[in-house]
């Protein structure tokens, strides 16, 4: 079968498309044909080996999927051959078939598309644990969410809206912006202009903000903090520009605000009772069609170095797909 196989820490543009074996499955696993799987920045690190935990080599990236059930392991209940399914693992998506525990998969509600499903396999949790665990925002909050028309950021914009929340959504461009206005932001902001700060005060009529989203790190975070409101929840998601910036503690003690890590991927170690909530939610916004997850770009599988080229030059709007049925059904 077809596979990204990384027997060395490369750039993804030196990584060739490898035949390897089907996987075999155990008593509590399920073999499933991979139909999508997501582009996340952390697999761009994971294939340099750059990532803050390196993989042991060889692996097959990927932790986002959708697909169909092929095979299932003795001891598997509640899923059937044929079954169409979606989850998140560690790695091993960006191939086209998996072995994957069951406890990972969750059936796809009916009128989700295989690339709707990868989507929100990860960053709609993610976002889903943030904005209601740890951000804990409440309806008639401002919510604002900076690089809001990446795979992250249109996942915050939308939910926090569907949370009852005043969105601002904030990029880098003009054209980002009207893209988060159509994922749900009720306002928007281009960090881009040497202005922003004080539209982001006039907009919040100088009150600050309540929680802020922040997927990209670097310089603009660090000064979306000076305009939290008291009591504020800076939600850390990730860090897409490159750069981690270093928080000067004396504004979280000026604002009385916290500054908060969401990683999803931990949950599974640490609180597993808090990402079953979280998925439970997510599940229910899609199967109640509140949610529609946003896809900004499909790739074959044959162009995954265009796809990783298209995040990595920050180029795509909403998820990366890549699609691993090029030639079968694409529902």
């Amino acid at each position: 079968m077809r596979a990204i196989h990384v027997t060395e820490f490369r750039d993804i543009d030196d990584i060739s498309m490898s035949d390897v074996p089907e996987p075999s499955i155990s008593a509590d696993q399920a073999l499933v044909r991979i139909h999508a799987a997501g582009v996340g920045f952390v697999d761009g690190l994971k294939v340099r080996g750059l990532y803050q935990t390196r993989d042991k080599l060889p692996f097959i990236p990927g932790s986002e999927f959708s697909g169909v059930i092929e095979k299932l392991g003795d001891n598997v209940q509640g899923f059937a051959p044929g079954d169409r399914v979606m989850g998140l693992v560690w790695n091993g998506a960006m191939a086209e078939k998996a072995a994957i525990s069951a406890t990972a998969l969750e059936k796809i509600p009916d009128g989700i598309s295989f690339s709707a499903a990868a989507a929100a396999s990860a960053n709609y949790v993610t976002v889903t644990y943030g904005l209601t665990e740890q951000g804990k925002v409440q309806p008639g909050e401002t919510v604002l969410v900076l690089g809001a028309s990446g795979g992250i950021g249109c996942a915050a914009v939308q939910l926090a809206a569907l949370l009852g929340a005043k969105v601002i959504g904030a990029a880098s461009n003009d054209e980002k912006c009207a893209f988060a206005r159509e994922a749900g932001a009720h306002e928007t902001l281009n960090y881009g202009d040497p202005d922003w700060r004080d539209k982001l005060k006039d907009l919040t009529g100088k009150r600050g903000v309540d929680v802020i989203v922040d997927p990209i790190g670097g310089e603009i975070g660090l000064l979306a903090f000076r305009h939290m409101a008291w009591g504020g929840r800076f939600l850390v998601v990730g860090f897409a520009s490159g750069d981690i910036p270093a928080l000067p503690y004396n504004l979280p003690l000026l604002k009385g605000a916290s500054l908060i890590g969401v990683d999803a991927a931990q949950l599974r170690l640490h609180a597993p009772d808090l990402r079953a909530k979280a998925v439970a939610q997510m599940m229910d916004w899609l199967k109640t069609g509140a949610l529609k997850p946003i896809v900004g770009g499909e790739y074959p599988f044959a162009q995954y170095k265009e796809a990783f080229r298209a995040l990595r030059g920050r180029e795509a709007r909403g998820k990366v797909i890549l699609r691993l049925d090029d030639a079968g059904d694409r529902s």
